[in-house]
């Protein structure tokens, strides 16, 4: 699996490069993200841009891992779905349940706010 990553100050972007993405590739994928949540920077940006086709077992896999994210306090938005694969989820009824934004830009937006967001109900404590 082809994977470029470029680390920011909040968050990681990690675009996914392959036109496919199988279950077995989100089973790689969850063993190179999953790392993350022990860093300072836990967010992630997942861009499948490039991405044409999702097989359901690897749609259902990124649904995990997102809920292993929020469940360690950390954002997990994927972004830049082609059509296909985003009727595929939606059909599947899995869109409504992951995190998702058309653009990298918006992902960046939305990990910024639940940062805030995580920040400010650390303070109420």
């Amino acid at each position: 699996m082809q994977v470029k990553i470029d680390t920011k100050e909040k968050f990681h972007v990690i675009t996914v490069s392959d036109a496919i993405l199988s279950a077995s590739m989100t089973v790689e994928l969850e063993k190179s993200l999953l790392p993350y949540l022990q860093n300072v920077v836990k967010n992630v940006i997942l861009v499948l841009s490039e991405v044409g086709s999702i097989e359901v077992e690897a749609a259902e896999k990124l649904v995990l891992i997102q809920q292993q994210f929020y469940e360690n306090g950390a954002s997990f938005v994927i972004c830049g779905l082609q059509p296909a694969v985003e009727d595929f989820l939606d059909k599947s009824e899995l869109l409504e349940i992951m995190n998702v934004t058309p653009t990298e830009s918006e992902a960046w937006d939305i990990v910024q706010m639940e940062e805030i967001e995580r920040e400010l109900l650390d303070g109420e404590v």
